[in-house]
């Protein structure tokens, strides 16, 4: 999938919100700069959040609850995870099941984490463009064959 600009990146986002909920996990990767935060804020505005998410890079973990957004979110950035190990103190795993996560830099932990989660990749272009990869498990076959 080609997202051409911002506004496809967060009309994604919206897509999803459509899609996704408590329980389910999306990872976002790629470069600084290719549109994560973005697709996730096209994601929380769907959700029902007003204003701009920030970005969770410092804070590490955003939570979001009602009536905030329709149900439980946290946007997660691990950019600033060095070791795997660190993320167990956050309790991400107990979390899940009552939230969406949203993971940016899912590449901070090891490829056995999440094995059901929505796996989007994105490459930009010197265009400006962003080539979107998805790894899509089971639990999202159904639902992604609607975008």
């Amino acid at each position: 999938m080609i997202l051409r600009d911002l506004s496809e990146s967060l009309a994604l986002g919206e897509t999803l919100a459509s899609l996704a909920r408590p329980g389910d996990v999306i990872t976002l990767s790629g470069p600084l700069g290719a549109g994560k935060t973005s697709i996730a804020r096209g994601l929380l505005a769907a959700l029902g959040l007003e204003g701009e998410a920030p970005s969770p890079s410092y804070a590490i973990v955003q939570p979001y609850d009602p009536p905030e957004t329709r149900f439980p979110v946290l946007h997660v950035d691990l950019y600033r995870i060095e070791d795997p190990g660190e993320t167990e103190e956050l309790g991400l795993d107990d979390a899940r099941h009552d939230a969406l996560l949203i993971v940016e830099w899912p590449e901070r932990l090891p490829d056995s984490a999440w094995r059901d989660a929505l796996q989007l990749s994105l490459t930009p272009s010197p265009d400006g463009t962003r080539s979107l990869t998805a790894k899509v498990p089971e639990a999202w076959r159904a639902r992604w064959q609607s975008i």
